[in-house]
């Protein structure tokens, strides 16, 4: 692992996973990137249908993905210029040690 690694963390609508795996095979780093289906739980209800509402629980596509620094900012800028207003969350983590045991 290089010193300037960082894990990003992506939260997306299912509506644009097709269109977001796209996009991340387009400029996928040498290690490539994992997806899975999770629920996000939040009090605001805003965008909530009513099966959500109930629920309290609204389904997302997480994807997760290790970048450089120039790859994140590539990343980050192409989502922004891309996807905007789509509902993307994201987060990134510094990676401080990794590998394949």
């Amino acid at each position: 692992m290089s010193k300037n690694e960082f894990m990003v963390t992506l939260s997306v609508p299912p509506s644009i996973e097709e269109a977001i795996v796209d996009c991340l095979l387009e400029i996928e780093s040498e290690l490539g990137f994992i997806s899975f289906p999770v629920s996000a739980h939040d009090h605001r209800n805003e965008g909530l249908s009513t099966a959500e509402q109930v629920t309290g629980r609204q389904r997302k596509i997480r994807f997760q993905m290790y970048l450089d620094q120039a790859g994140l900012t590539a990343l980050i800028a192409r989502l922004k210029a891309e996807f905007k207003g789509a509902g993307i969350g994201y987060r990134v983590i510094p990676v401080i040690d990794g590998g394949v045991i």
